[in-house]
């Protein structure tokens, strides 16, 4: 595999770890992602909940709680550590802030469009942006007002295909529809910045994820033009992996018919694997009483069937009765507990195997 090249960061593996809130992808699993020579992601979702010890106030202890977890990794890893943060979070300034401030590697942002993320760089910064894109309009925009408004341009794009895990930038009508299969976003995008990385003369790569798994998954999506992938759902089902052995045992259990697209209170369509949670919400028993956290910026608590960060912080502890389990389309692939290490070595034999075929 070609190094995956992001401004002047190199990644000898161009696999970059999707970010997964709330707290599957914290230190733990980025900096072991990291020591393999991909990119270890940080997800910010949700800090606050898990850091509730140090304040009761959410957004204080979600500050906290990302600079706690930067400061882990780096403990662990001498490697490319990101943090992924949500546009649709109402502490996505916060998050931001706090992980340029502390000089990350990479900011990935993704659940609405970044348009303003230049302008929190501070003089000197060498933190790397890069948006998530669900297809080549989006790209161009953020391409457009970017270079405009801050004379900057992406040092990357991430697409996520709609074969992705938890929360999709597509209608559900949209997501069995092969016009808006990643294998079609890929080139459509590396088109769309062609002409801004030659009048620019500046390198864009493009990442593609949702639904890669093996090392030829990602032969033949770097094949149709991607510079790199990001994963997540295999990155679950292992050692490092920073959520409860009962929550990576729903993925081991997990068939193919149980995981489903679900209705997230967000106002986006997700993936997520079955469970007594999710068919409570059908039968219409859950109702939220109040909104205890305002995580979401497009979250409306009169019109919510449940509070999503107390249903993911269930999950992460194992609790199916009350929660779930976002996952990719292949999370039902898993069949054991690995190293991150195992997982690497098996990607790449994956993709060296796959040129003889």
């Amino acid at each position: 595999m070609k190094a995956l090249k992001i401004g002047t960061l190199s990644i000898a593996v161009p696999v970059i770890q999707g970010g997964m809130g709330v707290g599957i992808s914290l230190s733990g699993l980025a900096a072991a992602v990291a020591n393999e020579g991909g990119v270890g992601v940080i997800s910010s979702a949700g800090l606050g909940l898990l850091y509730k010890d140090f304040s009761d106030n959410f957004l204080e202890a979600s500050i906290f709680g990302l600079k706690e977890e930067i400061r882990k990794a780096r403990e662990k890893t001498l490697g490319v550590i990101g943090v992924n943060v949500m546009v649709a979070m109402t502490n996505y300034v916060d998050m931001i802030k706090t992980a340029i401030s502390e000089k990350i590697d990479i900011i990935i942002a993704g659940a609405g469009l970044p348009l303003d993320l230049p302008s929190f760089l501070k003089k000197g910064s060498t933190t790397k942006l890069i948006p998530i894109v669900s297809s080549a309009r989006a790209t161009k925009i953020i391409c457009e007002k970017w270079k405009a408004n801050y004379d900057y341009l992406p040092d990357a794009v991430i697409v996520e295909g709609p074969k992705a895990g938890g929360h999709l930038g597509f209608k559900e009508e949209q997501i069995g529809d092969n016009d808006y299969a990643l294998e079609k976003l890929v080139p459509e995008i590396v088109n769309e910045l062609r002409p801004f990385e030659e009048k620019y003369n500046q390198s864009i790569p493009l990442i593609a994820a949702g639904g890669i798994y093996t090392g030829e998954d990602i032969r033949n999506i770097l094949d149709l033009g991607a510079s790199g992938v990001q994963m997540a759902t295999r990155f679950v089902t292992t050692d490092e992996c920073d959520a409860s052995d009962a929550f990576k045992q729903a993925y081991i259990d997990a068939d193919e018919k149980d995981i489903e697209i679900i209705k997230s209170p967000v106002g986006m369509p997700g993936r997520a694997i079955f469970s007594n949670f999710i068919q409570k919400v059908k039968d219409g028993k859950k109702q939220p009483k109040k909104c205890p956290f305002k995580c979401i910026k497009t979250c409306d608590i009169t019109k919510s069937p449940y509070c999503i960060i107390i249903a993911l912080i269930n999950a992460l502890k194992g609790n199916f009765e009350n929660g779930f389990a976002f996952a990719g389309t292949n999370a039902f692939r898993a069949t054991k507990i690995s190293s991150v290490k195992e997982i690497f070595q098996s990607l790449i034999k994956e993709y060296k195997e796959s040129k003889i075929l």
